[in-house]
C-alpha cells in the first residue's frame, strides 16, 4: 500500500481523517510499546506483551522492518551455543525437515536439504560479494522468469525516510527534540529551573514554549505558533498534511512510537496511572508529528522507488556459494525450476533461519532438563524416617534453587517454592518512611494497605527526619542554581573523605556508616497493622477483617502445597538484593512484589498464620496447624546467599530446637551457595578462597557494575512436587513451583498459578531475552556510561531514548560474549493431560502464548512421561 505522493490528501480523505476516533487509533498503536516506569521501582516486563497475538517470527519480521530492530539471537550467540554443543544438530536437521514438509517445492529433495543445510548457518540474507559482469547478466534475463517481488515493508516516517534518502539528518533532529521536551516536561523536581505550565499537559506546555526554542530557525517557530489549541486537532491536521491515508494512520503512530519507546513508554505509564494525564500518549504523538511536519515541509511531496522488480543477484550468488549451483547454469534451467529455486532461497531467509536454530536450541535445552527429570524419578525412593525439623517457604525465584537445594542436604529441612508476593495483595508503608509501594506482581492492583506501626515510634520519627530533612537540604541546594556554586566548598570535605573510604575500603566503610546510622535511629520493635480500619472510601482499607485473615492464609498456605505434616518451624523466606549504587537494586528484588524486596510480604504471612483466631478458623475447616508449630519470616539476600531474620516470635520447645538447628547450619550452606555461585562472575579472581568476603564486597563496592547475575539464564518454570527434582543440581536456571494435582480437582490452583507466576515469569525470561538480542533498543547499554535523567529513568549519555531493559553487565560476560542464554520459558507442569488440555481451553491468553511462540509448554503426566506442546 503506497503513501500519497500530494502533499495534502484529496477533500474526501481529509474528511476521513477529520471524523476517525484518533483516541481509539492511539491506544491500539500503543500495543506496540509497553508502560515504563520510574527506574527505582524496575519490574521485569515483557517488551513485546501487547503483540502476543501475532506469533513470534510475525513480530520479529515487523520489527525488522519498521525499526530495524532483529529480536533473533544473531550469529555470534548461536555460534556460541553451537560450539559449546548446545544446540544438537539433529534439532536442526527436524526442524528444516519440518519445514520443508510444510512448503511445496518441484525439486528434488536433496537438492532442496543440500542448500538448507548449508544456508542455516550463515548470518546474512544471500552473498553480497560476487560482483561479476556474468551475475549481472543473468539476473536481467531471469527477471522476466521471476514472480517474487520486494517483501513487504512497514511504514517508515517521513524523517526516517528522508534520513535513508540521505537528504537530511531529520529523524535525529526530531529525536533530539522530543526527547529534550519529554526531560524538561518528566522531570521530578532535577532540573535547575522547571518546565512552565506543565500542569497545563504536554501538549499544551510545548505548543507555548516552542515559539521561544533558539534550536529552530524563525520560520519553524512561526509554523508551530499556528498550530490548534488541542492536541487532537493538532495529530489530525498533521496527519493529513503528511497525506497518510486513514488505512495507513495506525502503522504510521506504531512507527513513531517505535523510534523511541523509552520516553513514549513513560508517558503510556503516566496516563494509565492518572485520569487527568489520560491522553499523555495523544499529546506526545501530537508534538512529535507536529514537530516532524515542521522538520520535512519542505521536502515534500516525497516519492516512492516505483521499481517492482526482485533483484536477483542475492539469489543467483546463494545457489552458488550455498547451493553447488554454477551463475552459468540458471539459464539451462525450465521456468519452473527457475522459479523453484528461486522460492526457496526467497523464503529460506535470516529469520526464518534464525527461528528454526532458536527452536533447535530450546529442543536441545529441554531434552537435557527432560533427561535430569526422569533419571529423578527413576531413582529408588528411601523412606526418610526422620521428621522433618524445619519447613521452608521460598520464592520461586531462579536464585533460591541453589539455596533450597544445599539447605535440604545440610539437615531434616524441607522446603517449598511460591510465588514471593505470598499471594498478599498489598500496599506496604514502612515505619519511618513517607512513600508505600505495591507489593505484588505489576498486572495487579492492592486492595489492601499494610503499615509498619510502633508505640514507641515518636523519637525514632524524629531522628528519621532529621536524616531525612539533612538529605532534602543537600538535595535541593545541589538543583538550586546559586547554592550549588558553594555547595562544593560546604560538602567538600566530608564527601572527599566518604569517597575515599568506599573506594579503597569498601565492606569496612559500609560497615561503619550502616551501624552509625542504625545506631542514631534506634529503630523500636514493630507490629503490622492487620486488623481493619477503613479511612475513607477512596483509600485503601488498612489491613484485613478476621475472613479476609483467614482466606489469605489458607489460600497462601493451599498454592504453596503446604496442608498438613506441619514442621515445629516454618520459615516463610521473602528475598532482596542488597547493592551500593545501583540504579537497578530493584532489578534484582523480587519480581512478584514491583521490584521491591518480598520480606514484607513474608513477615504479613507469619504473623497471620500464628494468630490463635485464624487457626481456630482454619481447624474448623479441618486445616489443622499443630499448636507447636511456629511461623517466621526471613529475608534471603540474593548478593550475599544469606538468611536474615526478620519476624521471629516466641517459639514453642520444639521451634526453638529446630530454629537452633537452623542457625547452626546455614553458614555452611551460605558458604557452599557463595562457592557455587560467585565463580561464575566474570571479575571472579581464582586467587580468592573466601566467596563470602567477596560477596560483601560486591554488595558494598559501589564501583562494582554486577554485584550478582540476578535471574540471568533462567530458562524454565516447573510445576511439580519437589521431588521431581529434589537432588537435581538445576544450575539456577528454573524457577521451581510446588503444585499437587492430586489436591486440585477443579484445576483452581493450577490455573491461579498459569495466571500469575506463569506471567511474571514468562515476563522476567523475556526482559533477559530482549536485553541480550536486542541490548541497545530493549536494553539499557553499558553501566559505565549511564546517565539518570529526569528523576526516575535512564539514559545513555545525555540525549538518548530513554531506557527499556538490564545493561550489559546483567546479562553479558564480555563485550563479545553473552552470558544470558537467550530462550523463551519451558513451562513444565506436573499434572495428568487432561488437566493441561483444561487450563490451556480456560486460559486463552496463555494458550495463545504457546500456539504463537512466546512460551513453551510441556507437561510430565501420572506415568511420569514427558509430553511436550509445542
Amino acid at each position: 500500500m503506497k503513501m500519497l505522493h500530494e502533499r495534502t490528501l484529496p477533500i474526501e480523505k481529509k474528511t476521513d481523517i477529520l471524523e476517525v476516533d484518533i483516541h481509539d487509533l492511539v491506544k491500539c498503536a500503543s500495543n506496540i510499546i509497553v508502560p515504563l516506569g520510574p527506574v527505582d521501582t524496575f519490574a521485569a516486563l515483557n517488551p513485546w506483551v501487547g503483540l502476543e497475538e501475532k506469533s513470534f517470527e510475525e513480530t520479529a519480521r515487523k520489527l525488522k522492518n519498521t525499526c530495524e530492530v532483529d529480536i533473533y539471537p544473531n550469529h555470534s550467540i548461536f555460534q556460541t551455543a553451537l560450539d559449546r554443543g548446545d544446540i544438537r544438530q539433529d534439532f536442526i536437521e527436524q526442524g528444516i525437515q519440518e519445514w520443508l514438509n510444510s512448503q511445496s517445492f518441484e525439486l528434488p529433495r536433496e537438492i532442496v536439504e543440500q542448500f538448507c543445510r548449508v544456508a542455516i548457518f550463515k548470518d546474512h540474507d544471500y552473498p553480497h560479494n560476487i560482483e561479476q559482469l556474468e551475475l549481472k547478466n543473468v539476473a536481467k534475463q531471469l527477471n522476466k522468469y521471476t514472480t517474487l517481488t520486494p517483501k513487504t515493508h512497514s511504514t517508515k516516517t517521513y524523517s526516517q525516510r528522508l534520513e535513508r534518502q540521505e537528504v537530511i539528518n531529520v529523524a535525529q533532529q526530531l529525536n533530539n527534540h522530543m526527547i529534550k521536551w519529554c526531560k524538561l516536561f518528566l522531570d521530578k523536581s532535577q532540573a535547575v529551573w522547571s518546565m512552565p505550565i506543565r500542569e497545563e499537559g504536554f501538549y499544551q506546555a510545548w505548543r507555548k514554549l516552542v515559539q521561544h526554542d533558539p534550536t529552530l530557525s524563525r520560520k519553524k517557530r512561526k509554523t508551530l505558533s499556528n498550530l490548534p489549541i488541542d492536541a487532537e486537532g493538532a495529530l489530525k491536521e498533521a496527519l493529513i498534511e503528511l497525506g497518510i491515508s486513514f488505512p495507513k494512520i495506525q502503522d504510521y503512530l506504531e512507527a513513531h512510537l517505535l523510534c523511541l519507546p523509552g520516553w513514549a513508554g513513560m508517558m503510556l505509564w503516566r496516563s494509565q496511572r492518572s485520569t487527568e494525564e489520560a491522553n499523555l500518549l495523544l499529546d506526545y504523538l501530537a508534538v512529535r508529528i507536529s514537530m516532524e511536519c515542521a522538520l520535512v515541509r519542505s521536502y515534500l511531496p516525497l516519492h516512492e522507488n516505483r521499481n517492482e522488480n526482485m533483484n536477483l543477484e542475492p539469489i543467483i550468488a546463494a545457489w552458488a556459494e550455498w547451493g553447488d549451483f554454477p551463475i552459468n547454469a540458471w539459464l539451462k534451467l525450465s521456468s519452473t525450476e527457475m522459479k523453484m529455486r528461486m522460492d526457496l532461497a526467497y523464503r529460506f531467509d535470516t529469520i526464518l533461519r534464525k527461528r528454526l536454530l532458536l527452536e533447535a536450541w530450546e529442543k536441545t535445552y529441554e531434552d537435557e532438563l527432560k533427561k535430569i527429570i526422569i533419571s529423578q524419578q527413576q531413582k529408588v525412593s528411601v523412606q526418610n524416617i526422620n521428621p522433618t525439623l524445619a519447613q521452608f517457604v521460598f520464592c520461586i525465584d531462579v536464585r533460591s534453587e541453589p539455596f533450597r537445594r544445599k539447605l535440604e542436604k545440610a539437615g531434616h529441612f524441607e522446603t517449598f517454592g511460591t510465588a514471593g508476593f505470598f499471594g498478599l495483595p498489598i500496599e506496604t508503608c514502612e515505619l519511618g518512611s513517607n512513600h508505600t509501594h505495591n507489593s505484588l506482581p505489576v498486572m495487579f492492583k492492592p486492595q489492601y494497605k499494610i503499615n509498619e506501626i510502633s508505640h514507641e515510634s515518636n523519637s525514632f520519627e524524629q531522628r528519621n527526619q532529621v536524616v531525612n530533612s539533612i538529605g532534602s537540604t543537600f538535595k535541593s541546594m545541589k538543583h538550586n542554581l546559586f547554592s550549588s556554586l558553594v555547595l562544593p566548598e560546604i560538602s567538600g570535605p566530608w564527601l572527599s573523605l566518604q569517597t575515599l573510604a568506599r573506594s579503597f575500603m569498601p565492606r569496612s566503610a559500609s560497615r561503619t556508616l550502616s551501624k552509625m546510622l542504625e545506631t542514631w535511629s534506634q529503630k523500636p520493635a514493630t507490629e503490622l497493622s492487620l486488623d481493619q480500619e477503613r479511612l475513607s472510601d477512596e483509600d485503601l482499607p488498612i489491613g484485613f477483617t478476621i475472613e479476609e485473615k483467614v482466606h489469605y492464609a489458607r489460600q497462601a498456605l493451599k498454592m504453596m502445597g503446604l496442608t498438613n505434616q506441619f514442621a515445629p518451624l516454618v520459615v516463610i523466606c521473602g528475598h532482596g538484593s542488597h547493592s551500593s549504587n545501583n540504579p537497578y537494586n530493584s532489578a534484582l528484588d523480587c519480581g512478584a512484589c514491583g521490584g521491591k524486596s518480598s520480606g514484607f510480604n513474608a513477615r504479613v504471612l507469619a504473623t497471620l498464620c500464628n494468630l490463635p483466631n485464624v487457626r481456630e478458623h482454619l481447624e474448623a475447616e479441618g486445616f489443622v496447624i499443630p499448636k507447636d508449630t511456629v511461623f517466621v519470616a526471613a529475608e534471603h539476600i540474593t548478593t550475599l546467599n544469606e538468611l536474615s531474620w526478620l519476624y521471629v516470635p516466641e517459639l514453642s520447645e520444639k521451634a526453638k530446637e529446630a530454629f537452633n538447628q537452623v542457625q547452626e547450619v546455614l553458614p555452611k550452606v551460605s558458604e557452599e551457595v557463595n562457592d557455587e555461585r560467585i565463580p561464575q562472575l566474570p571479575n571472579f579472581k581464582k586467587h580468592i578462597k573466601n566467596t563470602k568476603v567477596e560477596a560483601q564486597r560486591l554488595a558494598e563496592d559501589w564501583s562494582e557494575v554486577r554485584p550478582e547475575w540476578g535471574l540471568a539464564r533462567n530458562a524454565a518454570f516447573i510445576i511439580g512436587g519437589r521431588h521431581l527434582t529434589q537432588d537435581c543440581n538445576l544450575d539456577g536456571r528454573v524457577f521451581l513451583n510446588n503444585y499437587n494435582w492430586t489436591k486440585d480437582k477443579d484445576g483452581a490452583i493450577l490455573a491461579n498459578i498459569i495466571a500469575g507466576p506463569a506471567t511474571v515469569t514468562q515476563w522476567i525470561n523475556l526482559q533477559y531475552y530482549a536485553s541480550t538480542v536486542a541490548p541497545h533498543y530493549y536494553g539499557s547499554g553499558n553501566k559505565t556510561t549511564q546517565t539518570i535523567t529526569a528523576g526516575h529513568g535512564i539514559m545513555q549519555g545525555n540525549a538518548s531514548d530513554l531506557l527499556t531493559g538490564l545493561p550489559f553487565q546483567s546479562v553479558m560476560k564480555s563485550d563479545v560474549e553473552a552470558y544470558h542464554e537467550p530462550l523463551r520459558l519451558l513451562v513444565v507442569i506436573q499434572a495428568p493431560t487432561s488437566y493441561v488440555k483444561r487450563v490451556l481451553d480456560q486460559n486463552q491468553v496463555f494458550n495463545q502464548k504457546v500456539k504463537n511462540g512466546w512460551i513453551r509448554l510441556a507437561s510430565i503426566d501420572t506415568e511420569g512421561s514427558w509430553v511436550s506442546w509445542s
